[in-house]
């Protein structure tokens, strides 16, 4: 959302107060003469948490934070400076700190052109901290606790939590323009534990995005996500240790997409592109991927956990393809890497707080559907691991190897789904994971809005999705 300056200092009902706007605009101007790129990013946080364990409410956290972050980009060279003190005194501060990013080798160049202005909306201005009574919470949380220990008789465990946040943030650019957003963000969490014959697994689930609370708080979808976790910590409990060596891997559809977040998403990320760290770099316009793979991250999917109006730069969001059919055809930009590479900034600069400089980052990652039964790929796999839920994982992007662990997997024995199995790693590299798909399914569906991402020291909320998909010839780490 953008629009000029102008006397009016309240953005989709915040406030600023006595902040002067039209004063910061003047300080933002000078610092920016003789510089590429910046702006003023200001922001206001409110956020919730509620914690409910062993049957009784064990923590209840609100926090509220708000001040900016200034920015002067010359060439390559960076000066931030931030402050929670929202004053002009504070903004001349912050000024003279980060023009220092100027005092290299001059610069001739003219300031690069505002984003191009947005009006459209991805989600709905709700106030996930007020429109439920702190009652109402309490008494969802207990009806969840209660509903786990009455669904399976072997429930020892239950933890059950809510958390969620609104944001409020302004954008000042050169020329007085100005962008705003509202963000507002739910998640909800349980998990179970289940003993049966002396043997005891835990398991969870959740969902959210960019919703109302009362959109994942009707009875029959919080007591789905329960009786869920309920099912995978029993599938544990009857699994066997897994087995080691290379086999063909069928992935489930929804959140095994994790993997592909991790193992390729942030390599096509701009900055490790143009810095060449990556293992996608120098690889544009050539096979990266099986034919029939189609990558794309979506800023602009409704209510999604990743989903932004604009990003935190001022550029409206949008759905950029990275790999189409195989072929890398382009890459996530913030306004630094699309400059640097002669690209387009694509609405993927993202930030953690206005303490945090934007990078280029993931908003919604998924791979495209193609036409293939799940069944098919089970039926036509002679030894292999289907893999339904992902935990943990660790990636190296320079050369896109990954490592991660399946909670919930099975063998799969003469075309048939055969035993639970626990203990099972997937272990590979991002583009010749990519390379051995040879099976794509026709049931694409996102993970259910729980998904964080972390680099470089900053966390932020991401989608994530994919159909179900063959992997021919992935090594898989065992127990057995």
């Amino acid at each position: 959302m953008a629009d000029t300056l102008d006397a009016s200092n309240s953005t989709y009902g915040q406030d600023w107060g006595d902040f002067d706007l039209a004063g910061a605009h003047s300080v933002l101007e000078e610092a920016l003469k003789g510089a590429d790129d910046g702006e003023i990013f200001i922001e206001k946080r409110e956020s919730e948490s509620l914690m409910f364990d062993d049957g009784r409410l064990k923590a209840s956290a609100y926090g509220a934070d708000q001040g900016f972050g200034l920015r002067v980009v010359a060439g390559e060279t960076i000066g931030f400076a931030n402050s929670a003190e929202l004053s002009l005194e504070a903004i001349h501060r912050a000024a003279e700190a980060a023009v220092l990013a100027k005092t290299g080798k001059p610069i001739d160049v003219s300031l690069t052109s505002n984003p191009v202005r947005s009006n459209q909306s991805y989600y709905q201005a709700h106030d996930p901290l007020g429109e439920m009574a702190f009652a109402d919470k309490i008494a969802l949380l207990q009806a969840m606790d209660a509903y786990a220990r009455q669904a399976h008789s072997g429930v020892v465990q239950v933890s059950a939590s809510l958390a969620c946040d609104k944001r409020a943030i302004t954008i000042l650019r050169a020329g007085g323009e100005l962008y705003h957003d509202y963000r507002p963000l739910v998640r909800l969490n349980v998990s179970v534990s289940v003993e049966r014959n002396g043997r005891r697994e835990t398991a969870s689930s959740g969902g959210g995005g960019r919703i109302s609370w009362f959109d994942i708080t009707a009875p029959e979808k919080w007591q789905a996500q329960v009786d869920e976790a309920i099912r995978q910590a029993l599938v544990n409990i009857d699994a066997i240790a897994a087995p080691a060596g290379e086999m063909d891997i069928v992935l489930g559809p929804g959140w095994p997409g994790v993997l592909l977040h991790e193992a390729v998403g942030h390599g096509l990320e701009g900055d490790f592109n143009r810095k060449g760290t990556s293992a996608f770099s120098g690889k544009m316009g050539k096979q990266v991927a099986a034919k029939g793979v189609t990558i794309v991250d979506d800023g602009t999917v409704p209510d999604a956990r990743g989903s932004l109006n604009i990003d935190d730069e001022g550029t409206a969001t949008s759905c950029t393809t990275l790999i189409e059919d195989g072929t890398l055809v382009g890459y996530m930009h913030d306004r630094l890497s699309a400059r640097q590479m002669d690209a387009k900034a694509t609405g993927n600069g993202r930030r953690q707080s206005y303490a945090h400089q934007p990078l280029p980052r993931m908003t919604n990652t998924f791979m495209r559907g193609g036409s293939d039964k799940l069944d098919d790929m089970i039926a036509n796999t002679k030894k292999g691991l289907y893999a339904v839920n992902f935990g943990g994982g660790q990636v190296d992007i320079t050369n896109g190897k990954f490592v991660f662990q399946c909670t919930e997997a099975y063998l799969i024995e003469d075309g048939k789904v055969g035993a639970p199995v626990k203990g099972a790693t997937l272990i590979g590299d991002g583009p010749a994971a990519m390379s051995q798909v040879d099976m794509i399914g026709d049931d694409f569906k996102f993970d259910p809005g729980v998904g964080t991402c972390g680099k470089a020291g900053q966390s932020l909320p991401v989608g994530i999705g994919q159909p179900s998909l063959r992997i021919r010839g992935l090594t898989v780490g065992g127990t057995s």
